[in-house]
This record gives structure tokens, sequence and C-alpha cells, in this order.
């Protein structure tokens, strides 16, 4: 099983100590985010978690335990999103040069082959412009290059949540994906970064850029060590996705990112409420047990291919 830290929130960002608690501790209870009575336990043993898979726009609080972090034994695979937005569309993301800073030490202790640049996700506005992206992207990739070698990047999706907490938001045209993903192409080749999409309907790959999936079985697989059972089971929650499945231990409403176009988030005020609720020794992120909570105990197999090691 992989699990995923996580789609919802950023864990390593705002709460790295409750994680290392949670894999001191060895299982981690997590809510159904439509039915909060539900909550699935999962067992943190590296005998059924085969890799952790983590999403950041800051790692830096993560560095000081990364020691003991590989001392549990899991796989460890990072996403850094790195973009070129200022604090009108992300107020509470630090400076990008000290994230760029923070992923390289983070590339430098565990590998590049465990971490992978996101920029994502794109729009196109008069402040951030076609050209603008190119111009930062190439900025970027020059700073990071040896640091990881995989770009992923995705243009906005407007779910409803975005579209009310960033009103005016237009979808990218079709040639303007175009033109930036012929320009990102040709970056990536003089800094030795692959560039893929993952999850778009738009196939780029005239331009240089392929289809790919953040969390494939390549990936996972060149990140772990080990080789994965086929076939695996797959992610299927968005179109042109063609992600292997991921389980999420976050919860919604409580990246204190704010981050204007995030999915994730409904509105400020619920997630500051959400964020005061956090205590790094629960088992939960988000607040405490309750007597009303119906307790499952997750149904976790290894998708490591152990018969490779027969032979």
């Amino acid at each position: 099983m992989l699990l995923f830290a996580s789609g919802r929130t950023d864990i390593p960002a705002f709460y790295a100590e409750w994680l290392m608690n949670r894999l001191r501790a060895g299982f981690v209870d997590v809510r159904n985010p439509y039915y909060g009575q539900q909550v699935t336990r999962y067992k943190l043993t590296p005998d059924v978690t085969d890799c952790f898979v983590f999403c950041t726009k800051n790692p830096a609080p993560m560095l000081p335990y990364l020691d003991e972090l590989r001392s549990f034994g899991f796989g460890l695979y990072f996403f850094v999103t790195i973009t070129p937005y200022g604090k009108d569309i992300e107020p509470n993301v630090p400076e990008k040069s000290a994230v760029i800073d923070a992923t390289i030490e983070l590339s430098e202790r565990l590998g590049k082959e465990r971490v992978c640049w996101r920029y994502d996700p794109i729009f196109v506005d008069q402040t951030y412009s076609v050209s603008f992206h190119i111009r930062e992207f190439r900025k970027m990739a020059e700073a990071l290059r040896g640091a990881t070698d995989r770009c992923i990047i995705s243009f906005i999706d407007l779910y409803e949540k975005t579209k009310k907490n960033f009103p005016g938001v237009e979808e990218v045209s079709l040639s303007d994906q175009q033109f930036l993903a012929q320009a990102f192409s040709r970056v990536g080749e003089e800094t030795e970064i692959r560039i893929e999409t993952c999850a778009e309907k738009a196939d780029l790959s005239a331009y240089g850029v392929e289809a790919g999936a953040c969390v494939s079985r390549h990936w996972i697989e060149r990140a772990t060590g080990f080789s994965l059972v086929s076939p695996l089971p797959r992610q299927n929650l968005r179109q042109h996705c063609g992600c292997i499945a991921t389980h999420d231990i976050g919860a919604y409403n409580s990246c204190p990112h704010l981050c204007r176009y995030c999915y994730a988030n409904y509105d400020a005020a619920l997630v500051r409420k959400n964020f005061a609720r956090h205590n790094p020794k629960s088992s939960f992120l988000l607040g405490e047990a309750a007597e009303s909570d119906e307790v499952h105990e997750a149904k976790q197999v290894s998708l490591r291919d152990r018969q490779l090691g027969l032979w």
C-alpha cells in the first residue's frame, strides 16, 4: 500500500511533528471526509506500507526528521510544488528561494530519484503571463538542476472550490498550453529535467511533454528500489489520471497556505478553526477520538513483488 501525505493538506509543512508521532506509534486514524463518524485506522509499518508519498510546498520542517524517517524502513517519495506566484496567490507559502534551498537539501540527503518538482497549477492572466511563466520556469529549473530529474506540470482545473476562492480565473487555452509545453520542454532538455503532465486532457507530446502519472510504477520502483506486483490498483479519482492508488491520511480545510487556487480548502475561516483543533499527540490530524466513532482497520496489503527475491 502507498500512503499519501497528502492531497488534502500540506502535512510536511504544517504537521511534521504529528506525522513523526504517528510513525512512532505505528498507526494513524483518518476520518472519512464525507461521513465523519467513519474512521479508518492504518498501520504504519513497512510490512504493509510500501512507500510514503509526500506532497508539499515547503519541505523544510521535515528536514530535521529525515534520518529518523528513513529508519522506519518505508520507501519515500517527495513532490515539492514550486510555482512563480506571489503573495496575492499564495499568501503563506515561504519565499521561493527558501523552498528551492530546502528542496536541494532534501535531494542531497535522500537522492534526486526520490524528489519530484511540481509546477502546478498553471494559470495565465495579465500578471502571470505566458512569457512570465517561461522566464520563471527557466530560473527555477536552473536552480534545481541536479536536485531532481523530473517535473510534473498541470493546468488549472476549475473545481467549484477553486471558482469560489479565485473568482475570475480562467482555463488556459489550448494554444497557450502548447506554447508553454514547447518552451518548458526546451528548458527541460537543457537542465536534464524530464517534463511530464498528469491528468491532462490535451496531448502535448508533439511539443515535447509526455503524458505521465505523478505516482507511477516506474517512479515508485525507482524510489524504493524494489519491484511492484502486477496488476496495480489505479487511483481513478480524475479523468485522464493514470496514477497508482494511494490512501490519503490528511484532512480537507486544514492547509494554512491558503492558496487561492486550492481545491482542498473551502474557506479561510474554517481552515483557521480546524488548525486550532490540531493536537500533535492525537491519532487524528484534526481533533480527538469520539465515542460515536466507528473505527475500522484498513485492509492493507503490500504491493511489493516478493517473488522476484526468490531468483
